[in-house]
C-alpha cells in the first residue's frame, strides 16, 4: 500500500469527505501539509486558500458554510494563530457553524524525530493546554498523536462538527506526527455519520394545537427558517393562519421583510397581547430587561405557552438564558418547520380574514413610517445609515443579492424577500466578520451580487489589507460599503442607554468611542488593487452606485466604497 506524510493522508481524507477548501494561515508547522499540496500525486485535495489573517480567515470558512451548508477545513499556526482564531471560532459557535479548525502544534521532541524542533520558536510557543484557547468555543478537541489515527479521527471531528446541534471542532497536529508516514486513506465510506435529533412527532401535535388554538399567536425569529424550503413554507403558512412574525436583531430571515405577516422589530406590542409564542432559533427573541410600553416593562403573560423550536432550544452552551420554554422542538432547525407547518396544514384555520387584514394593516402603517423617515433622508441628501440600507435593498429588485451586515445596515429600513438576501454578525459580537464572510459566500455563490455593509470600526477589525489581498488573489468581485461615521457607535449606543443625562452623553466627544481622524478608506482599498470610491451625499452615492455594481457584477474586483454618514 502507498505511504504517504500524516499531513497529506489528513488533506485527503477532507476531500474523501467532501470538503472544498482549507482556509490557512501557514506557519513554520505547515512543511507537510505544503508539501502534499505541492505534489498530490493521484490525491484528490481540497483547494488551499491563503488568507493571511486568522479572523478573516475563519469568517471566510464561516461564509462559505452559510452558502452552502457544508463545513469547511481552516488551519492555523500553533498557539500564536489559534489566538487569532478564537474570535472566528466563537462566531462560528454562536452560529451553529460546523467548521474543522485545525493548528499546528510546537514539535513535542527537541531532537532525534524527523520534524523536530528546529527554531527557537519551537520553545517559545509550546503552551501545556493549547486546545483550552478554543475549548469553550467548540463542541470537542483533540491532539493526534500518531499518524495512523488520522483517517478515523477526521472522520469524528467531520461527524460531531455536523451533528446538531452544529458547530466547531478542534485539532492540534504536533509536527512530527504530520511528518511521519501512514497509509494513503483508501476510499472506504466515513466510520461516523452525524447524529441529527428530531422532535417528537406528539410534541409537534401538540405545538401545532396550541398555535391553531391561540387567539393571538405570535412568532419570533431571529436565525432564519433553516432552509429555503423551510423559508418558503413558513411564509405560506403565517399567513394562512394570519401569524404576525417579528424578526427582532435578526441574523437571517425566516419570512420576507416585506411579507404582510412581518411585523416592525419592536417586540413590546406582540408580547403585550400573546396567548402562544413561537420561538424560532433565537437566542435572545426579545430583551426582558429593555422592552418597555408606557414605563412598564413588557414580558408575556405567565399563562402565555412559549414553545421553542431550533437546534437547541434551551441554548445549553449559555450559561445564563432563561427565556420561557413550556415545550421544546428540537432537531434540525428547518426540517422542525416544515414538520410543524405540515401538522398546522391538516388543521383548519378557519376565517382568518379580519385577522389577516388587521395584521397586515398594521405591519404597513409601520413599513409606511419606515418609508417615509428614508424619503426625508432623501430630502436632506445627507447620507444615513437607514437610506444606505434602503438603497442597497432595493438592488435586489433586479437581481440577486445577499447583504452581510455588521453594524452598518438597518434590516428594519430594508426590504428583502428572499432567505439568502440577508446575514448580520452572529451575537457572540466577533468584530471583523462581515467582509470576510462576504468573500466566502461569494466563493460558493459568484453568480449573487455580494455586498457588506459595515461599521468604519469593524472594517478596521476584518484586516482590511488581509481581505483586499485575498479578494485580488482569488479574483474575488464583491460590493464594500464602509459605513462611516467615525466612531464606535454600538458603544455610545450603550452608554447613552444607561446613563442618558450622564456628563458622556452631554460631551462633544465621548471618551473611547470617537475614531477621528476617520481613514480615508477608498485611498486604502485603491492602494490595496480594488476600486476604491467615497460619497458623503445621497446624490454622489447614487452618482458612483451603478459603476460600483457594474465593476463587481462584472467580475473586474472587489469595490469599497466609503460612505461617510452623518452621526445618528
Amino acid at each position: 500500500m502507498d505511504r504517504i506524510n500524516a499531513g497529506a493522508a489528513l488533506l485527503a481524507r477532507l476531500g474523501q469527505l467532501g470538503v472544498k477548501y482549507v482556509f490557512a494561515n501557514s506557519g513554520t508547522d505547515f512543511p507537510p501539509l505544503i508539501e502534499a499540496f505541492a505534489n498530490p500525486g493521484d490525491v484528490s485535495l481540497p483547494r488551499p486558500v491563503l488568507v493571511p489573517h486568522e479572523t478573516a480567515c475563519l469568517a471566510m470558512a464561516h461564509g462559505y458554510t452559510l452558502a452552502t451548508g457544508q463545513p469547511q477545513a481552516v488551519m492555523v499556526h500553533t498557539n500564536v494563530g489559534l489566538a487569532n482564531a478564537v474570535i472566528g471560532a466563537l462566531n462560528a459557535r454562536a452560529d451553529n457553524i460546523p467548521m474543522l479548525i485545525f493548528s499546528g502544534r510546537t514539535p513535542v521532541t527537541e531532537a532525534g524525530h524527523f520534524g523536530s524542533r528546529t527554531v527557537p520558536i519551537g520553545w517559545g510557543q509550546e503552551m501545556a493546554d493549547q486546545a483550552a484557547l478554543v475549548r469553550e468555543a467548540c463542541k470537542w478537541d483533540y491532539e493526534l498523536r500518531f499518524p495512523g489515527q488520522v483517517h478515523d479521527m477526521v472522520d469524528r471531528a467531520h461527524a460531531i462538527a455536523c451533528s446538531v446541534p452544529r458547530g466547531p471542532v478542534y485539532m492540534s497536529l504536533p509536527r512530527e506526527v504530520l511528518c511521519a508516514e501512514t497509509d494513503l486513506p483508501s476510499d472506504r465510506r466515513p466510520q461516523m455519520r452525524p447524529a441529527i435529533p428530531a422532535a417528537r412527532s406528539a410534541d409537534i401535535d401538540a405545538a401545532a394545537r396550541r398555535i391553531a388554538g391561540a387567539r393571538f399567536p405570535v412568532i419570533f425569529a431571529q436565525r432564519g427558517a433553516g432552509s429555503d424550503a423551510a423559508f418558503a413554507r413558513l411564509s405560506e403558512t403565517v399567513e394562512r393562519w394570519a401569524i404576525p412574525v417579528c424578526q427582532y436583531w435578526a441574523l437571517q430571515l425566516a419570512i420576507p421583510t416585506d411579507h404582510p405577516m412581518a411585523a416592525g422589530p419592536d417586540p413590546a406590542p406582540l408580547l403585550a397581547q400573546a396567548d402562544v409564542i413561537l420561538v424560532i432559533d433565537a437566542l435572545a427573541p426579545w430583551s426582558p430587561s429593555e422592552i418597555s410600553e408606557g414605563g412598564a416593562l413588557v414580558l408575556p403573560s405567565p399563562d402565555t405557552v412559549v414553545i421553542q423550536l431550533g437546534q437547541d432550544p434551551l441554548f445549553a452552551q449559555t450559561p445564563v438564558r432563561n427565556f420561557r420554554v413550556d415545550l421544546a422542538l428540537p432537531g434540525d432547525t428547518g426540517e422542525t418547520v416544515m414538520a410543524l407547518c405540515d401538522a398546522l396544514d391538516r388543521r383548519d384555520p378557519g376565517d382568518r380574514i379580519a385577522e389577516r387584514v388587521r395584521v397586515a394593516t398594521a405591519n404597513a402603517a409601520g413599513w409606511e413610517a419606515r418609508d417615509a423617515e428614508v424619503a426625508a433622508d432623501t430630502k436632506a441628501g445627507t447620507l444615513t445609515k437607514r437610506w444606505l440600507s434602503a438603497r442597497i435593498a432595493r438592488l435586489s429588485r433586479t437581481r440577486p443579492v445577499t447583504v452581510f451586515g455588521e453594524l452598518g445596515a438597518r434590516l428594519p429600513s430594508m426590504r428583502l424577500s428572499d432567505p439568502q438576501s440577508w446575514f448580520e454578525s452572529p451575537h457572540s459580537g466577533g468584530l471583523g466578520f462581515g467582509v470576510p464572510a462576504a468573500l466566502g459566500y461569494h466563493m460558493a455563490n459568484p453568480e449573487r451580487l455580494c455586498v457588506a455593509m459595515t461599521g468604519d470600526g469593524s472594517w478596521i477589525f476584518a484586516n482590511p489589507l488581509a481581505c483586499l489581498q485575498v479578494a485580488r488573489s482569488m479574483g474575488l468581485s464583491i460590493l464594500v460599503v464602509v459605513v462611516n461615521n467615525g466612531e464606535w457607535h454600538a458603544v455610545r449606543a450603550a452608554v447613552e442607554g444607561l446613563y442618558p443625562d450622564g456628563a458622556a452623553a452631554r460631551s462633544n466627544t465621548m471618551p473611547l468611542t470617537d475614531l477621528s481622524p476617520s481613514t480615508d478608506h477608498a485611498a486604502v482599498a485603491t492602494a490595496c488593487g480594488a476600486l476604491g470610491l467615497r460619497a458623503g451625499t445621497v446624490a454622489e452615492f447614487e452618482a458612483l452606485l451603478p459603476e460600483a455594481v457594474a465593476h463587481v457584477t462584472e467580475g473586474r474586483g472587489t469595490v469599497v466604497i466609503d460612505a461617510q454618514v452623518v452621526r445618528v
